[in-house]
């Protein structure tokens, strides 16, 4: 979760001047944090998909003038249907998965009364194939937007770590990247984003950043159990 206004992956791609017409995010939480909220000010055509009640009241009151945002009020999953979710604080995510950040960073306990039900849609349902930046940031299943999409976004934007937290399905995230030419271009604390193949050429300096940041992921994962 990012409230800065001018978000990296915005910056990055203004700096390469990508061209980007159609944007989507999965998984929004707040309007203020959203990561594709600079490519929304800047008046691209976008879908927003969010289940959680509260979070959805607060997009659509923030982006009611904005004529160029579609919210879907759901949860993206691997069948159409209704899907129990649990909540934790900031956190809105799957209470089937095996590992999710608040599960793991936070030693969140599920709790029935704090459950939702909401109505849930295959990814498939909603894409039709022409987006071109695709942030997803669902709690640990991220995999199943990826699973059925029909669009081969320029940019793809995923959560796959958070301190402790690696994603539970991170696997068959990188084979599915690999399988459709895509490569990392960079990472942060949370998220990796990822390019189409000769979209860009890396700098020397991202690839440097790149590994620096791989390193310090690695570090901050085992230093509890590495004598220093």
């Amino acid at each position: 979760m990012n409230s800065k206004s001018d978000k990296l992956i915005h910056r990055k791609v203004s700096s390469r001047s990508i061209p980007i017409q159609k944007v989507c995010e999965v998984g929004v939480y707040l309007p203020e944090t959203s990561n594709i909220i600079d490519f929304i000010k800047q008046g691209k055509e976008t879908i927003l998909i969010e289940p959680e009640p509260n979070s959805i009241q607060a997009i659509e009151s923030y982006f009611q003038n904005y004529n160029n945002v579609t919210l879907v009020p759901v949860a993206i999953y691997k069948y159409n249907g209704i899907l129990t979710l649990s909540k934790a604080e900031a956190s809105t995510f799957v209470s089937d998965l095996p590992a999710s950040p608040a599960l793991i960073n936070d030693h969140y306990q599920i709790d029935d009364k704090k459950n939702i039900d909401v109505e849930c849609k295959l990814f498939s349902t909603i894409d039709k194939g022409d987006i071109d930046l695709l942030s997803i940031d669902t709690e640990g299943s991220e995999w199943y937007v990826l699973s059925t999409m029909i669009s081969r976004p320029k940019i793809i934007s995923i959560e796959t770590h958070g301190k402790f937290y690696i994603n539970p399905f991170l696997k068959e995230i990188k084979n599915w990247l690999i399988e459709n030419d895509y490569e990392v271009w960079f990472k942060d604390k949370s998220d990796t984003v990822s390019c189409r193949k000769g979209l860009i050429n890396l700098s020397l300096k991202e690839k440097v950043n790149l590994r620096l940041i791989n390193f310090y992921l690695w570090f901050r994962r085992n230093k509890k159990y590495l004598k220093l």
